[in-house]
């Protein structure tokens, strides 16, 4: 009987009956954390407080003189008349009009699900390194980047000696994905539109910090009012997501969707919340917005 019930418990660990496997792998990480020691007191990566810009005025026209004539002296008569100037050009003022971006024609082709409960960071984290083309989807390799938090875990980062959003930089950084930073906005907008903003230079996908720091989605375009390279107040309606999570369900924040679901604005009111963690204070992101965004674009960094 002792046999056929560790058999049966095996087995149950292994398919992940009624979220066995998901427990087992939280106590040996949890055992692993112990082994580990105290979490180094060490710098992380910096977190960048950012201020949104003023509203973008109404544009002026700006008139471009238009150059004079030139004329040929030996064309010309002793006494020659000259002709005005015709009067500048004024440069037609940008149109705002709505904007659709998205990164990825095939998100599935991109998508990796986290292997553990817990592996939120780590998944986003490969999922943004295959993009770049720095790395696979399988989960042997997500394991792989799963096991190596101790090189960049920080108690400024993650008071629990976790994935915080520095360890997801600094892992980026060893894969070969250089000048992802953290970025702390005091409104949603803000950080939507500087993501927005950074997905449009780079070319790159941002990480938005949500569930209140608890969870990654990987933000790889969105839908605007108008371009926000252009209007500093553009409204930036939703965004397009890969969401580690799916295909599980949530018992706080629900079911989650496929690679590519585009979520609306009421959506990331629901979900892409201020910073606000149990294990303790973090003062420069607390009831903070916080990204991990580009700053290289994604065609020099180098293959």
């Amino acid at each position: 009987m002792v046999l056929v019930a560790i058999a049966f418990g095996s087995v149950a660990v292994a398919t992940n009956a009624a979220g066995l496997g998901d427990r087992w792998e939280s106590v040996l990480a949890r055992v692993d954390r112990f082994l580990a020691g105290p979490v180094p007191d060490r710098p992380s990566v910096a977190t960048v407080r950012v201020t949104d810009p003023p509203a973008t005025p109404t544009p002026t026209p700006t008139l471009e003189p238009t150059p004079a004539p030139t004329v040929d002296p030996d064309a010309i008569g002793p006494d020659p008349t000259s002709t005005p100037a015709p009067p500048p050009t004024p440069t037609p003022e940008p149109v705002r009009e709505a904007v659709d971006v998205d990164l990825l024609d095939d998100p599935e082709d991109f998508f990796a699900s986290q292997v553990h409960k817990d592996w939120w960071a780590v998944a986003g984290t490969q999922m943004v390194m295959a993009i770049h083309g720095k790395g696979g989807l399988s989960e042997s390799f997500q394991r792989e980047i799963g096991g190596r938090v101790r090189e960049w875990e920080s108690q400024d980062d993650s008071h629990n000696g976790d994935w915080g959003p520095g360890a997801m930089a600094l892992a980026l950084d060893a894969y070969g994905v250089p000048g992802y930073e953290v970025r702390a906005f005091e409104s949603r907008q803000s950080a939507l539109r500087d993501a927005a903003r950074s997905i449009q230079a780079t070319g790159a996908p941002v990480i938005l910090l949500a569930w209140r720091g608890a969870h990654t989605w990987v933000m790889t375009g969105f839908r605007a009012d108008a371009d926000p390279t252009v209007f500093r107040d553009a409204h930036i309606d939703g965004a397009y997501i890969l969401d580690p999570w799916y295909p599980r369900v949530s018992s706080i924040w629900g079911r989650s969707d496929p690679p590519g679901t585009f979520q609306n604005g009421s959506e990331m009111e629901r979900n892409f919340l201020k910073w606000r963690r149990p294990e303790g204070r973090y003062p420069d992101r607390d009831q903070l917005y916080i990204t991990v965004a580009p700053t290289v674009p994604l065609d020099q960094v180098g293959g």
